[in-house]
C-alpha cells in the first residue's frame, strides 16, 4: 500500500510539472524537535517521501529543540532523527520558535548563518524566513526591502507564530498580523509556513496568501483544532508534516501523518505580480 500510495504521489506531482522544467520540491515542519520515537518516526516518513519525490532541503517553523539544548542535544533531537536525510544531502534551513535558544542561530545544521532572520532562493523561488519572538522595526525594514527586491515568480514566506490559527491553546497572533500581514500583502507572498501550534491546518486564503499551520512534527495537541470558517482543511490526531512541489504557476502539496496516511492535498494557484 505504502509503494501504491507513492506512486500516485510522483503521478500527481508530475502532472504540474511543465514539460523540460524540473519542479522544486521540500518538505516542512515544525515544533519537530523532542528527540522521541514520534520524531524519528515522522523522519523516516519523510525519508520515505523523498525516496518516491525527491527534495533537497527541509524547512524548520521553530521550536527545533525542546528541553536542554547542549551540543549533545543537537545529536539526540536533530542529527539522529534526521539521519537518514542529512546523510542524502538534504539541508535544513530553521526559524527560530520560543522554546529555541537565540544561540541556536549559529549551530551549522540549521543553516542561518548566525542570523535570527535570512533569505533564500531556489529556482523560481524566494524564501524568506523571519524571526517573530522579536519583530522589530530592523527586521521589519529588511523583510520590505527583500520582499521588495524579489525578482522570483513565487515569494514564500515562514516564522514560528501563526497570524491565522484556529488551534485552541494559542490561536491567530493579531498583534503579528497587524503589523506583518500588510507586508505580505503589499509585496505579493503567494504561501506562509508557521508552526507553533502543535496540530495541522490550512487556513481558507487570507487576503490571497495562503497559511498553513505545521506544528505537529514532535510534539501534538491531539484534538486541540477548534475547526471555523477560516479552516479549510486540518488534522489534529497525530503528528504530520509537509511535502511541497512548486512548478510553473501551481503549489502541490501533501500533508503526511506518522503512519504515512494523507490528511490534506492540494493545488494552490501562484498569485498575480503586482
Amino acid at each position: 500500500m505504502r509503494h501504491l500510495t507513492c506512486l500516485v504521489l510522483v503521478l500527481l506531482l508530475a502532472a504540474v510539472a511543465p514539460a523540460g522544467q524540473e519542479p522544486l520540491r521540500f518538505a516542512v515542519v515544525g515544533d519537530a524537535g523532542t528527540g522521541g520515537r514520534p520524531q524519528f518516526e515522522i523522519a523516516q516518513q519523510m525519508a520515505a517521501a523523498r525516496a518516491a519525490s525527491p527534495f533537497d532541503f527541509v524547512l524548520l517553523l521553530g521550536d527545533n529543540m525542546y528541553g536542554r539544548q547542549e551540543p549533545q542535544d543537537f545529536v539526540d533531537k536533530f542529527e539522529r532523527p534526521y539521519a537518514a536525510l542529512l546523510g542524502g544531502g538534504v539541508r535544513f534551513f530553521a526559524a527560530l520558535g520560543n522554546h529555541d535558544k537565540p544561540d541556536n542561530r549559529l549551530y551549522a545544521g540549521f543553516n542561518m548563518k548566525g542570523e535570527r532572520y535570512y533569505t533564500f532562493a531556489r529556482g523560481p523561488v524566494r524564501f524568506v524566513i523571519l524571526d517573530t519572538n522579536q519583530l522589530d522595526p530592523k527586521q521589519l525594514g529588511w523583510a520590505d526591502d527583500t520582499l521588495a527586491r524579489a525578482t522570483e515568480r513565487w515569494k514564500v514566506v515562514s516564522f514560528h507564530h501563526p497570524l491565522y490559527s484556529n488551534g485552541g491553546r494559542h490561536g491567530s497572533n493579531v498583534e503579528l498580523r497587524v503589523v506583518l500581514e500588510p507586508l505580505l500583502v503589499r509585496h505579493g507572498v503567494n504561501v506562509v509556513f508557521s508552526g507553533h501550534e502543535h496540530i495541522y491546518e490550512r487556513l481558507v486564503p487570507q487576503k490571497g496568501i495562503t497559511y498553513f499551520v505545521a506544528g505537529s512534527g514532535g510534539q501534538l495537541r491531539k484534538g486541540d483544532l477548534r475547526r471555523s470558517a477560516t479552516t479549510a482543511a486540518g488534522f489534529d490526531e497525530d503528528r504530520s508534516f509537509l511535502l511541497v512541489e512548486i512548478a510553473g504557476d501551481e503549489m502541490s502539496f501533501r500533508a503526511i501523518a506518522r503512519t504515512g496516511r494523507t490528511v490534506d492535498a492540494g493545488v494552490i494557484g501562484r498569485r498575480p505580480s503586482t
